[in-house]
């Protein structure tokens, strides 16, 4: 942990012991960036303006926490099919010491789940389960190290920022209505993959201090196969928007929660 960091923790546990309460708004008063990949850019949820490839939603978490919390300074700058040398390499310049809140979801695409997506699709159970496996060796074994990559340089040039990681949704709800699509074998492979990122994106966020926002508690009862309302695109067109949340997912699944925390 960077000294800055704590010391503002410890200013505000100080404040708030002689009863001098920090302004509820601090946090949408100054600056926010969004980092990340095509899950915190919006991919899916439409409404892209010119953002091009990137694809940022006007519905995505991060647009409508600007929204509402007008902040002094929004910077968005997630973009599809993001990596983590991407976010090193085109993204974190947008942090300053004065930005004041950061979110961010990396990490899918460095493992290769895009791949897995494609190869449960086109072939058997049993390719599937393998192409799974391969991808959670991916993130217990090299994640881990380009996830520090990324997390080192938001600390450092936004020292002061709450940092908020949103992990992945389970894609599927198993055991649920679906009777066409990929077999449940398929659909509990996939389910696995995200459960792995959770539990290394979770790691190493706590490893910095950053508060990590797990998908696959804010999308619950809402994957595909649900018997409700779905946040999440199936295999759709365009073909990237497949296995992506949609509007009600970015508004009522990582913008609910993330409302909750900063």
């Amino acid at each position: 942990m960077r000294l800055s960091r704590s010391l503002a923790v410890a200013v505000f546990a100080a404040l708030s012991l002689v009863g001098i309460a920090a302004p509820a708004s601090a946090e949408a008063a100054g600056k926010y960036v969004a980092l990340g990949d095509s899950y915190a850019s919006g991919t899916g949820a439409g409404s892209y303006g010119d953002s091009g490839g990137c694809k940022r939603s006007a519905n995505a978490y991060a647009q409508l926490w600007a929204n509402a919390n007008s902040p002094s300074a929004f910077s968005f700058v997630a973009c599809s099919g993001a990596v983590t040398s991407d976010v090193l390499n085109n993204q974190v310049s947008a942090l300053t010491s004065d930005t004041a809140l950061v979110t961010i979801s990396i990490g899918g695409n460095d493992a290769g789940f895009a791949d897995v997506m494609t190869d449960c699709n086109l072939g058997s159970d049993a390719s599937c389960v393998s192409r799974n496996n391969e991808a959670q060796a991916f993130a217990r074994n090299t994640l881990p190290g380009r996830l520090d990559n990324v997390y080192a340089q938001i600390d450092s040039r936004a020292p002061n920022a709450q940092v908020v990681v949103l992990g992945y949704p389970h894609i599927y709800e198993l055991g649920g209505s679906c009777s066409v699509g990929l077999s449940e074998t398929k659909r509990a492979a996939i389910n696995s993959s995200a459960d792995v990122l959770a539990q290394v994106i979770s790691a190493r966020a706590g490893a910095y201090g950053f508060t990590f926002l797990d998908g696959r508690t804010a999308f619950d009862g809402h994957e595909i196969c649900a018997s409700g309302t779905r946040w999440l695109h199936s295999l759709t067109w365009p073909i990237g928007d497949s296995y992506h949340p949609n509007v009600a997912g970015h508004r009522d699944g990582y913008y609910a929660a993330l409302n909750r925390v900063a």
